[in-house]
């Protein structure tokens, strides 16, 4: 059964105990293609943007709205990201745990622990609570994916209209069939992870 949005109270519980809470979340890690993008973002107490959920729970037109909002609202927010280039020299888990901590670096006012949706963040000198589905159940970590979400989506519309045929504007660079055709009629472009299997295969 589906759990419902989260409400706000597992931060507060957090800002109780440390203060000031970033959730930290990616998206892209996945794709074949482009980037991965980080968001890290702290809320304030009194966040009151309705309809905050895990980005993969809303809908685009709807993340396009709440984005906007919630970097407005925040006491803090920032973006990183890794190119296909690192990620096929460094793997897209380490590629991913590096974004992660330059989000959360360049967090000013910085806060006083991390919440983390699943990934270890070693060396950051504060507490970090690396849950999975924590996109799920903390407010502050899906405000990060749909920040990040609706970053890496603007990208990929733009790297469509560069490199034209895999059909980005839709599938943002994951493997749907529209891409896999692509792939195999043009070959593997600047933008693609020639260490994924599907593209290794025709790189």
């Amino acid at each position: 059964m589906r759990a419902g949005a989260p409400d706000g109270a597992l931060d507060e519980m957090l800002r109780r105990r440390y203060g000031a809470v970033a959730g930290v979340d990616e998206v892209g890690r996945g794709a074949l293609a482009g980037p991965v993008v980080v968001a890290a973002v702290v809320l304030p107490a009194d966040f009151c943007v309705a309809g905050v959920d895990d980005s993969k729970r809303v809908s685009p037109g709807r993340r396009a709205a709440l984005a906007p909002q919630i970097r407005e609202c925040a006491v803090a927010w920032a973006l990183a990201q890794r190119e296909a280039d690192e990620i096929d020299r460094v793997n897209i888990l380490r590629a991913t745990t590096a974004a992660m901590k330059e989000a959360i670096v360049n967090l000013q006012p910085p806060p006083a622990c991390v919440v983390s949706d699943a990934v270890k963040l070693a060396g950051l000198g504060m507490p970090v609570i690396a849950e999975p589905r924590a996109d799920e159940r903390y407010l502050c970590v899906a405000a990060a994916s749909l920040v990040a979400k609706v970053a890496r989506d603007g990208m990929m519309v733009e790297a469509a209209r560069r490199f034209p045929g895999y059909g980005w504007e839709r599938n943002k660079g994951y493997a749907t069939a529209e891409h896999l055709e692509g792939l195999r009629r043009l070959g593997p472009s600047p933008l693609h992870r020639r260490s994924f299997a599907p593209v290794r295969v025709l790189a």
